[in-house]
């Protein structure tokens, strides 16, 4: 799923690789899914893009936004974005395929679920949208201890850890894959009660979310996800599916996983106390 490390890591990969490029035809939901969605008629994709040509490309929380002259480009949540050098193979199956005028492409595919939004610049009402362009990013420096406070602040004592970093949009971009390693570092339980946590506790959950994601960046995305050319991220992720049952990276406990709040969570009680 695309997170904000991931959405910082495409929108630079995507600038270094199509700025300049125009695109010569674009074909969206050649192959039908329930639950790839798009921005008003996909079958005016074509008319809506043919002839732009790439400026640059941006992340808004966990959004990575082509710009394409007047109009973007936007990828939401599952969608697989791969680059196809010139004279690759299309494969069969996609949701988006923009074709460019030096015989490249970018080929987008949706499994559960995503959304693929075309349309012109200031036109995009969605508040899903709105909120990942309005407030600021963890990379960002208004995102302060302040700031950070006052999102706490307005969360109930009785709402978990998760509940407040990885639900309703607080923190655009902070999902729940990149939220285990947050946790994780700041030595919180998913399920812990937010007033139980102290302010030494908090300061740690103000400094795990930028560092933590900051590192992330760094790495060009987690080793769980997989960036624009097909390859993995280079952040090694401590609390994942594929860590289940190892050791601890701190304390060799074995990280163990949780159904809660509609996902996984992968915990070290060790390291992550509820109490």
């Amino acid at each position: 799923m695309i997170e904000l490390p991931e959405a910082v890591t495409l929108a630079r990969q995507l600038a270094d690789t199509l700025t300049g490029r125009t695109i010569r035809r674009a074909q969206a939901a050649s192959s039908p899914h329930g639950f790839a969605w798009y921005f008003g008629d996909p079958a005016e994709y074509d008319q809506r893009l043919a002839g732009r040509t790439i400026t640059g490309a941006v992340a808004r929380g966990g959004l990575p936004e082509i710009c394409a002259d007047d109009m973007r480009v936007c990828f939401a949540d599952g969608v697989n974005v791969r680059y196809l050098a010139p004279g690759t193979a299309v494969p069969a199956k996609h949701q988006l395929l923009l074709d460019f005028d030096d015989g490249s492409a970018i080929v987008c595919t949706v499994q559960m679920y995503g959304g693929l939004w075309a349309f012109h610049e200031g036109l995009n009402g969605n508040p899903y949208y709105l909120v990942a362009d309005e407030k600021p990013s963890p990379l960002d420096g208004r995102f302060d201890a302040g700031y950070f406070e006052s999102l706490l602040a307005g969360c109930p004592a009785q709402m978990s850890a998760k509940a407040v970093l990885a639900t309703q949009q607080r923190i655009p971009g902070l999902g729940n894959g990149v939220l285990q390693d947050v946790l994780w570092r700041a030595g919180v339980h998913p399920k812990r009660k937010l007033g139980t946590v102290p302010a030494a506790g908090r300061e740690k959950l103000y400094d795990a979310v930028k560092t933590v994601l900051a590192e992330m960046v760094a790495g060009g995305g987690r080793s769980s996800e997989k960036d624009l050319f097909g390859d993995p991220g280079g952040y090694t992720v401590a609390m994942g599916g594929k860590t289940l049952g190892t050791g601890c990276p701190a304390c060799g406990t074995p990280i163990q996983k949780l159904s809660y709040l509609g996902g996984a969570v992968y915990v070290c009680e060790t390291c992550q106390p509820l109490g």
